[in-house]
């Protein structure tokens, strides 16, 4: 999937997702295991501290050698808050700034900042989103940083990428339901995922003054909530392992074993017997864009062709599956699970449909867009 991106611009891509004007004042988040390594940036000589690292040298000292001022921006500071160890776990309030002080991210950011970056090791765009609504702030969350993504999916022009998604999203908005066919270990299976003919929703990069919110960057994906699943679909486990996983009114009822460590499917079994929304089915995702793969989620999910769903929070996406309803704190994630052949090559997807106002179309084979998507993006 070859493709010519433009050097990484700061000042463009900051230009073009915040349609920036002059007087903003900007402020980076970061993780680390130790806040305290924020201090004096000792983080820095942290070997694994790799994504942190490309937010300083990248994103703090591009504004602070010179992007800043073109912009007529204020700000800069940078600041560290506890890994949280999950995605789109709530954010500790407490934090650290490079003087070793510390601060309460509620009240010294969300209250003072009105463009927050969030460059971290787990993605907080569910529960950064919460507080910009609260607080009337924009931001963007590039978790898993890397160069990569830096050359290519953070080059873009997204004004062009928003055209794209559009049209995207048109091609697919109030579809009743979609069905993905997978094949893995020899077997065949198939999801329906209802969406009960609900607006598509983008991810396309841009950020307008307009309405607080937070862009996940890089940007490039149609998505829907779903109102329900039916089905079975195949999922590889980190450390290989593949589980069929047995979908009833909306949500995984039961993982099975295909391939791999019968442990690790016990240990999905029990998580689910005891708190049991963490298998509802909070999202179905296609990318837009052409990309390179980047080894991470973040950008992969977005190559055209791709195809996620993910387990668990969904209020960010405007679904109903908020923190509270979890039995462990620890649970309440938002876990994407991406499906495209250089990510998942055990598992195909030779078809997914769309039913729409009476008519089923074929919109992907083989990780490969289909004739209806192509007429849309060709238009």
């Amino acid at each position: 999937m070859a493709n010519t991106f433009p050097p990484f611009d700061l000042k463009r891509l900051m230009s073009t997702v915040f349609q920036a004007a002059p007087g903003l004042k900007v402020c980076i988040l970061i993780d680390l295991d130790d806040p305290a390594e924020m201090r004096d940036y000792a983080f820095l000589s942290d070997p694994d501290c790799a994504i942190q690292k490309l937010g300083h040298d990248r994103f703090y000292r591009g504004f602070q050698d010179g992007v800043m001022q073109e912009l007529g921006w204020e700000g800069g500071e940078m600041f560290a808050y506890h890994i949280t160890g999950g995605s789109n776990l709530d954010l500790p309030d407490e934090a650290v700034d490079a003087e070793g002080n510390l601060i309460s991210l509620e009240k010294d950011v969300y209250q003072v900042y009105d463009i927050v970056l969030c460059i971290s090791t787990y993605s907080a765009t569910a529960p950064l989103t919460a507080w910009a609504k609260k607080y009337g702030f924009r931001g963007a969350t590039l978790h898993g940083l890397n160069e990569v993504i830096l050359s290519s999916g953070l080059a873009v022009d997204y004004t062009e990428i928003s055209v794209e998604a559009e049209k995207m999203r048109a091609a697919l908005t109030k579809a009743e339901e979609f069905q993905i066919d997978f094949e893995a270990g020899g077997r065949s299976m198939t999801l329906r995922i209802l969406c009960g003919g609900q607006e598509a929703q983008k991810s396309h990069g841009l950020c307008p003054p307009e309405e607080p919110d937070v862009a996940n960057l890089p940007a490039g994906e149609v998505y829907f909530v779903p109102t329900g699943a039916e089905g079975q679909f195949p999922m590889k486990y980190e450390g290989g392992t593949i589980g069929i996983m047995h979908v009833t009114s909306g949500r995984i009822h039961k993982a099975e074993l295909l391939s791999g460590d019968q442990a690790v499917v016990d240990a999905h079994n029990a998580k689910l017997a005891s708190d049991p929304v963490t298998g509802e089915l909070g999202e179905l995702g296609f990318g837009t864009q052409l990309l390179p793969v980047s080894g991470r989620d973040i950008q992969d999910e977005k190559i055209r062709g791709t195809i996620h769903v993910a387990t668990g929070r969904s209020d960010h996406l405007g679904g109903s599956l908020t923190p509270d309803r979890f039995a462990e704190k620890l649970n309440a994630t938002h876990d994407d699970i991406l499906f495209a052949p250089f990510k998942t090559p055990e598992i195909g997807i030779p078809q997914v449909r769309m039913l729409r106002a009476g008519q089923v179309t074929v919109i992907l084979e083989n990780f490969a867009t289909c004739e209806h998507l192509n007429r849309a993006l060709s238009s």
